[in-house]
């Protein structure tokens, strides 16, 4: 099926559609006859198809995430996966009675992705249809039709990075984490100190700019242009002595989230440019959307520079204009959706209390 588009409201930037390469990034599966050969509930005994799992694991190691859209009854579908061994690959997966594209809407929410990143693979026409019916941007596909599907660029990610292999591990970790903070008695301050947070800013080397792009392509709501750049493109600006290209990272006492922050400054003599800053959806709860753009504050400070960045109304990346709002930026040009913003490098704030800061120079 088609992916539809959104529509843009008055005043958004028309950017070219991310790339097609590498955009799934969460297969989510039905299990009766497409996992498995025969129907859990009415057969009793299923069979697992061997060639499907064996994608699975495939596509985990990869980097896409895979997830379960299944009409069963749940505690004798999770066993049957236990008994496999494929529980642990599986993010929440919904299993029950409801529409299928009401447990895909709730995966999405769940992962904090966009639903033109989800595939669903059934065997049922039926239900195939549901799901376009009711949430046309995911991709649908037969599962008789699975190896055609799966040698599609959208399903293949154009690099395969050392955290593309982790990236379920990563999520498992946020699961984690959502759970102690259900469960945790005290402020959200006293929460998120609670994780043990340690960040890291450091000059991208080579060896980050496959992952570098990876955040351009996927990253959407915490992106400050919505532009995305290649690995060349990125590589030319890492060796240029008039650009400062930047990668963070962060980790708490569940693990990696990995490297979830990219910025790329133009240096001039007078003014700085900071010409695209993003950060990943999945730290957007943790209090430490600033950091990183604080420090570049007080790089250009410290240079005696004055700091403005681009930004353009992409319809998705609100959160990223509020970031810049609360960090002190403020409009001083714009040209339809595409604004320039100019920072009070007199009020920059130091990193919050319950984070470690580590600046790296090489």
């Amino acid at each position: 099926m088609s992916v539809t588009a959104e529509t843009p409201d008055a005043g958004v930037a028309l950017l070219p559609r991310k790339p097609a390469r590498g955009r799934i990034k969460c297969i989510v599966w039905d299990l009766d006859n497409t996992l498995w050969n025969g129907v859990l509930l009415e057969d009793g005994e299923v069979h697992v198809r061997p060639a499907v799992v064996e994608r699975i694991h495939e596509l985990d190691r990869k980097g896409i995430l895979h997830s379960v859209a299944s009409k069963n009854d749940r505690d004798t579908a999770l066993a049957q996966l236990r008994a496999l061994g494929l529980e642990e690959m599986f993010l929440h997966p919904q299993i029950g009675w409801n529409p299928k594209s009401e447990s895909i809407r709730s995966i999405a929410k769940a992962l904090n992705l966009g639903l033109d990143a989800f595939a669903f693979v059934d065997d049922q026409e039926f239900e195939r249809a549901e799901v376009a019916h009711g949430v046309p941007e995911v991709t649908c596909v037969d599962i008789l039709d699975l190896e055609e599907a799966l040698g599609r660029p959208e399903f293949q990610p154009r690099f395969v990075t050392d955290e593309s292999a982790q990236r379920r591990h990563m999520y498992r970790g946020q699961i984690a984490r959502d759970e102690l903070e259900q469960d945790f008695v005290g402020t959200n301050e006293e929460f998120l100190a609670s994780l043990e947070m340690d960040f890291t800013i450091a000059p991208a080397a080579r060896e980050d700019l496959q992952r570098a792009e990876e955040l351009t392509v996927r990253t959407n709501q915490l992106n400050s242009t919505g532009r995305t750049y290649s690995y060349d493109e990125l590589d030319e600006l890492r060796e240029s002595d008039d650009h400062l290209l930047l990668v963070a990272s962060l980790t708490d006492k569940f693990g990696s989230y990995g490297k979830i922050g990219l910025a790329l400054v133009e240096k001039g003599a007078d003014a700085w440019r900071l010409n695209m800053m993003l950060m990943s959806c999945r730290v957007m709860s943790r209090g430490v959307g600033m950091v990183l753009l604080n420090h570049i504050m007080r790089l250009a400070a410290a240079e005696g520079a004055a700091l403005r960045a681009d930004f353009v109304e992409t319809g998705r990346n609100r959160m990223m204009q509020v970031t810049y709002a609360f960090a002190g930026f403020r409009e001083v040009e714009r040209d339809g959706a595409h604004v320039v913003l100019e920072a009070d490098l007199s009020a920059v704030q130091p990193p919050p209390p319950y984070v470690r800061l580590e600046v790296r120079t090489t």
